[in-house]
């Protein structure tokens, strides 16, 4: 932003400006996360669900190109809920 005018930034759209002001980061979710655990971290953390293109190199996927779901959000939420989703997720398969 140094050596851009207020004119300039009134220019962006609102989303640019916002991105510029914060980091955004995305915490991939493996495939066959269940859907409660997906809702619960919408619903305690600070973070929205999107959509993300990965290329996936495992089991019989040589490089498939995959949609997969993912959290945005600032560090610190990302973090939370990565933390929040691998407790849940030992839990759920029974490794607590």
């Amino acid at each position: 932003m140094a050596g851009e005018s207020v004119k300039d930034m009134k220019n962006d759209p609102p989303s640019v400006k916002k991105e510029e002001k914060e980091q955004l980061f995305d915490l991939l979710l493996p495939p066959g996360v269940p859907r409660k655990i997906i809702a619960d971290v919408i619903r305690e953390f600070d973070v929205e669900i999107v959509e993300r293109k990965k290329r996936l190199y495992f089991a019989n996927m040589d490089g498939d190109e995959r949609d997969l779901l993912a959290f945005r959000g600032r560090r610190e939420e990302v973090e939370k809920a990565e933390k929040f989703i691998f407790k849940e997720l030992q839990e759920f398969i029974g490794e607590d």
